[in-house]
């Protein structure tokens, strides 16, 4: 946020006209898009909520958001800088209350974290065990979604941390490795090419390609034939890993290209499906530990990430 704000806000706190109920109305209110959503959210009236967000605008000198009957709100120039700056004094406050209830000793708390769909059956329960054996008084929840909805939940503060893969725009996030992996096809056990030792991109971009069309494993499929100057010949598009699987084990001549590896090695149906590696050998990428940069991770987070680095021992940096 600019000088101009901070001055506003740390004056308004100097005159104990500011309060933290009126910037958790704003901040529901934002994150709503509608005063009676952020009524119906923090169970107090419409009419209180706009109030405390008219008085909010009055301390502050400037106009947060315009309201349009039956069109929600709009965030002006001033509301987009404020709302970060209050989700965080927001957040340091209930910090000070977990950190009062944890005696210092036992964290307390509410933790979410993010994970991308195709990691999450692998990763997730082992994570939400040991974490909850080690920090029992610790209210850990989750999510999972695809890439793009996982940085945006980061940014919006929704989540505190994500397990995801390091491709697509990374910029406004912190993150560490916790280990790579490599692109492989997938085959159903009739299919000739399972046969073969390996298989090359262009045997691929010949044959039919049940793509699995979710952020950011078809940019990564797509680059492979992208950097041979060949086009495949997508025959299926699924947003669903475990129907990708499926069909191409089904088939005597479809294909996946996939990064995650399940130990199953049957479809749903109980039916083989062959991993072969790629030639060329694909580009490695990344699973990262990730969270919104700029933020001051809680301490559930630290916690979190000293165990991720505890589960994977070759895990990067630090957090």
């Amino acid at each position: 946020m600019d000088n101009l704000s901070d001055e506003m806000i740390d004056a308004g706190l100097f005159r104990a006209e500011l309060t933290f109920r009126q910037l958790a109305h704003f901040v529901a209110a934002a994150e709503e898009g509608t005063i009676s959503g952020a009524a119906r959210r923090l169970q107090f009236s419409a009419s209180a909520i706009a109030a405390s967000i008219t008085e909010l605008e009055r301390v502050l000198g400037a106009e947060l958001c315009i309201r349009r009957r039956a069109q929600g709100i709009t965030l002006t120039s001033t509301g987009s800088l404020v709302l970060p700056r209050a989700r965080r004094l927001l957040s340091e406050v209930a910090e000070l209350g977990f950190a009062v209830r944890g005696d210092g000793e036992q964290l307390v708390g509410p933790l979410v974290v993010g994970c991308f769909v195709t990691l999450a059956p692998a990763i997730l329960p082992r994570v939400l065990e040991e974490f909850e054996d080690l920090h029992p008084r610790v209210s850990i929840d989750f999510t999972v979604d695809a890439q793009d909805e996982l940085r945006a939940a980061l940014l919006a503060g929704s989540i505190d941390a994500a397990i995801m893969y390091a491709m697509g725009d990374m910029d406004d996030l912190e993150s560490f490795v916790l280990y790579e992996a490599r692109g492989y096809a997938l085959f159903g056990e009739s299919n000739p090419l399972a046969r073969q030792d390996t298989v090359t991109v262009q045997q691929l971009a010949e044959a039919p390609l049940v793509l699995f069309d979710q952020t950011p494993s078809t940019r990564y499929a797509m680059s492979l034939f992208d950097g041979h100057g060949v086009v495949p010949r997508v025959r299926h598009r699924t947003h669903v890993f475990e129907l990708t699987r499926s069909i191409v084990a089904r088939s005597d001549s479809a294909y996946a290209i996939l990064v995650q590896r399940p130990s199953n090695k049957s479809s749903y149906e109980g039916l083989p499906i062959v991993e072969k590696e790629i030639e060329p050998t694909p580009p490695p990428v990344s699973v990262v530990f990730a969270w919104a940069r700029g933020t001051s991770p809680s301490q559930r987070t630290l916690a979190l990430a000293e165990l991720m680095r505890a589960q994977y021992p070759r895990a990067a940096s630090t957090l």
